[in-house]
């Protein structure tokens, strides 16, 4: 059931301070990506492993910055790179904590894919910075493709998987994702945002499936009984792949396009 779950803008949806942001006409893929998605899955010796996933925040680039693939353990693994002229990373802190209590501002990011969002302690007052976001969970539902999904996103600390602190110069977005219908967790990700001379990149890894199903509150565990639900969020590996790959490089390159306009409208909030 859809219920009130609507794609875009309706009725009085724009009529907000940030209403002139929604742009439901997105840019072409760069390039970068096109060639990774006509490349195919990778082999899983190219790919990052979640074990060596803090290692995003280290200096230079990895062999894989934007490709999809299965790994040995069976999990599927997304890497995308998204270059963000004018953009800094405090920026995307800042956008995490704001987007997060608004459906409309959510829609900003992806106006073909993002139905709805909402924090579920639903209460912003008081927090500042990164701890509008650190420690909560946005209950959201989306398109991935074509399939609907309703995921229940728990931001954790960048320490939590090994990342450094966030500075000036580098913020490290990191989550664990899971079903918002059912206490089932299904993977990971980090998005790295650094500074370049022109602006940042935002380098984004994700693990999914594999050992990384586990029911939720329960470390470790991962039941016959959760499978079968975590096999119907996740799909075919390598489809879905492929698909949070393109959903992935699609909404960060589109929020990038007026990111700085926007957050020197509403960063103050």
């Amino acid at each position: 059931m859809t219920g009130d779950l609507y794609l875009g803008y309706r009725n009085d949806d724009a009529n907000t301070p940030f209403g002139k942001f929604f742009k439901p006409e997105m840019a072409s893929l760069p390039t970068h990506v096109v060639e990774a998605l006509q490349h195919g899955p990778q082999g899983g010796m190219a790919l990052s492993a979640f074990g060596d996933a803090a290692r995003v925040a280290e200096q230079g680039y990895q062999q894989t910055e934007n490709g999809y693939g299965v790994l040995e353990d069976g999990s599927y693994q997304v890497s995308v790179r998204t270059d963000m002229p004018g953009v800094t990373p405090a920026m995307w802190s800042w956008w995490f904590g704001w987007h997060g209590c608004d459906s409309r501002r959510y829609k900003l990011w992806h106006p073909r894919a993002h139905l709805s969002a909402a924090w579920k302690d639903g209460d912003d007052a008081g927090r500042q910075g990164a701890q509008r976001y650190i420690g909560r969970w946005s209950i959201i539902s989306e398109y991935i493709g074509s399939t609907m999904l309703n995921g229940a996103i728990q931001f954790v600390a960048p320490e939590e998987l090994g990342c450094p602190p966030d500075g000036e110069d580098a913020v490290a977005i990191c989550a664990r994702l899971g079903s918002s219908d059912a206490p089932v967790d299904i993977g990971w990700f980090i998005h790295h945002i650094r500074s370049t001379p022109n602006g940042a990149e935002m380098r984004s890894r994700f693990w999914m499936g594999g050992p990384h199903i586990a029911v939720r509150k329960a470390p470790g565990v991962a039941s016959k009984a959760v499978r079968p639900i975590a096999s119907r969020i996740l799909g075919d590996p390598v489809a879905s792949g492929r698909n949070l790959l393109v959903h992935c490089a699609q909404e960060m390159n589109h929020l990038a396009g007026f990111l700085p306009e926007l957050y020197a409208a509403f960063g103050g909030e």
